[in-house]
């Protein structure tokens, strides 16, 4: 049986998490495990009764919950910049190391835009590169 709850590096999703092997619009997002996608103890994955990949952990990949795979849900990739542009840094850390593969380069679209917004006085560029590193 596959140990579901190993990880690597730094990124907090697990291990076998299907964000890891496969494109976005490859698996489906599930808010918690449920019985529509139960465990299989023979390789340490969910699956839909249609045999699409699940993630379970939202909150890990930032991406919210949905039906990418089965349904072709589009993706709705959303920052909440903090309050204060002293929180920046760390807010967007937190979120760039622990986005799936492919949602990083959403994200980073996103706070090009959005930065500029709410904090005016940011260097966007400089403030991507604090959190990336």
């Amino acid at each position: 049986m596959a140990d579901a709850f190993v990880t690597g590096g730094e990124h907090p999703s697990c291990g076998i998490c299907p964000s890891r092997r496969f494109p976005l619009g490859e698996f489906d997002v599930y808010e918690r495990p449920s019985a529509e996608c139960p465990f299989n103890p023979d390789d340490g994955h969910r699956y839909t009764a249609s045999g699409v990949p699940v993630c379970v952990h939202p909150h890990k990949i930032s991406l919210p919950p949905g039906k990418y795979k089965t349904e072709g849900t589009p993706f709705e990739v959303a920052l909440n910049l903090p309050d204060s542009p002293a929180d920046l840094d760390s807010y967007l850390h937190e979120v760039m190391h622990s986005a799936a593969p492919g949602v990083l380069e959403l994200l980073i679209d996103q706070a090009q835009q959005e930065i500029p917004r709410a904090f005016p006085e940011v260097d966007v560029i400089q403030a991507l590169r604090r959190a990336l590193t």
